[in-house]
């Protein structure tokens, strides 16, 4: 959870129990909610939640998210890592239906998984 609040961080925080720091902490089992977490805008305004729900999940490959989300009639959140001559490349592919506001919820999400990608980049020492 560290990383993914450090890629979120400063425009979105999620919540998560007390003291989790890895996902795989649960046990995740396709399909099943791992936890509800309370979703936030700038890191303290409440902006509803996700039903943290997996439906695939291996450590060295990726994930795909399908959590039901306040806002959203679908959500799916699909990250694959895949090796590369310089290290590794991070794909993320969404999937979205935004209850409201289409277009202004795509231009959102877009820059935000931009911010994301940016983060993870200056983390891990990556290239742009």
């Amino acid at each position: 959870m560290d990383g993914v609040l450090a890629e979120m961080r400063p425009l979105f925080r999620m919540g998560s129990p007390r003291g989790l720091r890895y996902l795989n902490e649960h046990k995740i089992v396709p399909g099943e909610l791992l936890f509800r977490s309370p979703l936030y805008l700038f890191g303290f305004i409440p902006a509803g939640h996700s039903d943290l729900t997996f439906v695939s999940w291996d450590e060295r490959v990726g994930f795909i998210e399908q959590s039901p989300m306040t806002g959203m009639r679908k959500w799916q959140h699909e990250r694959r890592i895949s090796r590369s001559s310089v290290g590794c490349v991070l794909t993320d592919r969404l999937v979205f239906e935004p209850r409201v506001a289409r277009r202004l919820v795509a231009f959102i999400i877009r820059r935000f998984f931009n911010h994301r990608h940016a983060v993870l980049r200056k983390r891990l020492g990556g290239m742009e």
